[in-house]
């Protein structure tokens, strides 16, 4: 077959497909389904998405990623972090599940996507080279963290406020401990002894989906939602409704401030393109005026959530009217005698004036039934410059994720992965789901193990699981409406918490110290600036870049002499003696370039001032990979002032390409070829004659030239 055929359309590798691999293929993609089903749904809600888009994107992408992914066990579809940094980056745009924040997030995948595909298609899979370890795992712990802790508040059945500080979002999460409701906590335990127990007793078993049906049968049975929907007529409690209809005009007016928001930076944008005075004039008073906007849309969702968890911490009892309407009044203002229906109620939702009130948990209710529809995804072009920060680090971050898993997995297969193949495939994934409904999605470490575990030899696994997805999507949406979040939650919180990981830090530490504490700052930033983790990685980014120039622009350097055992090592790390007052040998491990050529001169002339009597200062070069102009003229330089006091600047073990461009610019020919040594021992045993008795003619003056001649006995 040939290659071409191979480069586009990797997927005829798995033929011809044997009734062995079929077999297999066909149990690997049921196991994994079992498990993508819920796990879709779970980070769904994570992304700040209706669950069913969960699904949407456990569909289509799944199968693209599939047919021209590299990896033949990799399943690529929903994962938790590019879940939870979907949410972040769209959140100070729109409001979660809205249909602008829906729209918002099928945009994102497909620029993710459009990334992930240049850059695999230009071979730039290399930049992320640039996450040293330490970052990486100090950022995926502190998401680990926040993406764990997110889910708090569906385990205990409270409010999860969002806003500008997830740590504080957290604290009132915590605050509303007094007010966690017991049932939800207990499905939520049963659901984590279900799939912790199974997965340690019976790991053969699918843990989270028996999890899944056992807690939403059992949901349906006690009735577990228990929601109605009253008037304001028929809650007694004036500061409630208060509080109940300035949090519903608030967040009618955060609705049409994003809009507004949104339509002024679209016309903003417009007439930059435009250009001219009058056009960028208009323009900076249309961002202006969307500026006061976002303060005031950031001044009422910070009011909202102060509202909404006020309102959930009053208690409502339901009393029975004389005419058999109910009636809910504070449970502060009942006495113990009044009758009153059993159960405390809370403020859940108000939709055009209609007050929600519910005694129960939450569950995953109305699910669309079908399949998602082709359609186009809404680009706002004026959101671009503000989203493509963060989708650049995810689709970085979903790189990196798809091809360790199928690294890992590929040392027990022996399948080689072309990394450029593989983000092409997660980038079309991307933009193809993005046609039907699909946020951002990437490979899934939990889902390609099962599959690896579970003996899948070729990518139809996928397929087959993905067409399990469509089945549920047709005929099984109606029977997940009792499931209970706190179930998802649980499924969330067990995938992420596994991935935490303290002993790389450590070991780190041991190493590199600059770089675990450059970890360690990545850790704490994308902890202080979540939700905008995307920006605590970064930090890390830049960190390691500044740190490696400045390792760069100083490279080791040290006087070095004789060890007991002979090798050559530093005076000052060893406590060494100098090997000679009339020479001085010098070590320099880096290559000579304009970033530390400066570096190069100060040590030369510094090595020089510690030792006045040496007549020759000898450079180990075997370090030196490359030399460039700034580095030829410095070392010129040096040359010329070493030799104005008749000390010679000599170098030994230079590198072919290095001694190469010394000779093209003429230095060999100028500091002469005796400057010059093949190894260091020779140099250092040369310059122990040459330089005998150079105290007797250290008063004879500076010599001319900077040629060392050997001494002649008087």
């Amino acid at each position: 077959m040939p290659a071409v055929f191979q480069t586009l359309f990797p997927f005829l590798r798995w033929f011809p497909l044997s009734r062995t691999k079929l077999r297999a293929d066909l149990l690997a993609g049921i196991t994994v389904a079992l498990v993508l089903v819920p796990q879709s749904m779970a980070y769904a809600q994570l992304a700040g998405l209706p669950v069913v888009y969960g699904l949407y994107a456990s569909f289509v992408p799944v199968i693209v990623g599939s047919l021209w992914g590299s990896c033949s066990q990799l399943h690529t579809g929903p994962v938790a972090m590019l879940s939870l940094m979907s949410a972040a980056a769209l959140i100070p745009f729109a409001s979660p599940g809205s249909d602008h924040f829906i729209a918002l997030s099928v945009m994102l995948a497909m620029m993710v996507g459009v990334l992930r595909l240049f850059l695999g298609a230009f071979r730039l899979g290399a930049i992320v080279n640039l996450l040293s370890t330490p970052v990486i795992v100090g950022f995926t712990n502190a998401a680990a963290l926040i993406i764990g802790l997110s889910q708090l508040s569906k385990v205990i059945g409270v409010p999860f406020p969002r806003t500008d500080s997830y740590l504080l979002d957290l604290w009132r999460v915590v605050t509303q401990v007094p007010q966690l409701h017991w049932a939800t906590l207990a499905f939520a335990l049963g659901a984590w002894l279900v799939i912790a127990g199974l997965r340690r007793v019976a790991p053969s078993l699918p843990g989270v989906l028996i999890a899944v049906v056992v807690a939403t049968v059992a949901s349906k049975l006690i009735g577990f939602e228990h929601r109605t929907s009253v008037s304001p007529e028929q809650i007694e409690h004036s500061s409630l409704l208060a509080t109940v209809e300035a949090f519903d005009k608030a967040r009618t007016r955060i609705d049409q401030l994003t809009t507004e928001i949104a339509d002024l930076s679209r016309q903003a944008e417009r007439l930059e393109q435009r250009g001219g005075h009058d056009a960028i004039k208009e323009a900076a008073g249309l961002r202006a005026e969307a500026a006061v906007l976002d303060h005031d849309l950031k001044r009422l969702k910070s009011d909202n959530t102060l509202r909404q968890v006020e309102m959930h911490a009053t208690p409502l009892r339901a009393v029975r009217a004389p005419e058999g309407v109910l009636r809910f009044h504070a449970d502060a203002d009942l006495t113990g005698e009044a009758e009153h229906e059993p159960g405390l109620w809370r403020f859940s939702n108000v939709s055009n004036g209609t007050i929600v009130l519910s005694a129960g948990g939450a569950v995953v209710g109305d699910i669309p039934q079908g399949l998602p529809s082709f359609e186009l995804p809404k680009m706002e072009w004026g959101l671009v410059p503000a989203l493509l920060p963060a989708a650049l680090v995810m689709a970085l971050i979903g790189f990196m994720e798809a091809t360790s898993i199928s690294r890992a997995i590929a040392t027990t297969t022996g399948e080689r992965v072309d990394t450029s193949k593989e983000l092409v495939g997660q980038g079309l994934a991307n933009i193809a789901g993005s046609f039907f409904g699909s946020y951002t999605v990437s490979g899934s470490f939990s889902r390609s193990a099962v599959a690896a575990r579970t003996g899948a030899k070729t990518g139809l696994f996928a397929i087959i699981s993905a067409l399990a997805v469509v089945l549920v999507l047709l005929f099984f949406t109606a029977y997940l409406y009792h499931l209970p979040q706190a179930v998802l939650a649980v499924i969330v919180m067990l995938a992420v918490f596994g991935l935490i990981r303290v002993q790389p830090l450590i070991q780190a530490w041991r190493i590199d110290r600059v770089g675990a504490v450059i970890g360690i700052i990545t850790f704490v930033a994308t902890l202080l600036m979540a939700p905008d983790i995307a920006n605590g990685i970064l930090l890390g980014v830049v960190l390691t870049v500044l740190h490696y120039l400045i390792r760069t622009m100083r490279p080791r350097a040290e006087i070095v002499s004789r060890k007991a055992d002979g090798t050559l090592g530093g005076i000052e790390a060893h406590r060494l003696q100098p090997l000679s007052q009339d020479f001085v040998p010098v070590r320099f491990d880096g290559s000579l370039t304009f970033i530390n050529v400066a570096y190069f001169e100060d040590m030369v002339l510094e090595a020089h001032s510690e030792f006045p009597r040496a007549c020759a200062v000898l450079v180990i070069g075997s370090g030196i990979n490359e030399i460039d102009a700034s580095g030829e003229d410095r070392i010129h330089e040096v040359a010329r002032r070493l030799r104005e006091v008749g000390v010679c600047l000599c170098f030994s073990g230079l590198k072919h390409q290095v001694m190469q461009a010394l000779e093209k610019s003429g230095l060999v020919d100028e500091l002469g070829r005796e400057a010059f040594f093949p190894d260091k021992e020779t140099a250092l045993e040369m310059l122990q004659e040459r330089c005998a008795g150079a105290a007797e003619r250290a008063g004879a003056g500076p010599r001319p030239g900077g040629a060392i001649h050997t001494p002649v006995a008087g």
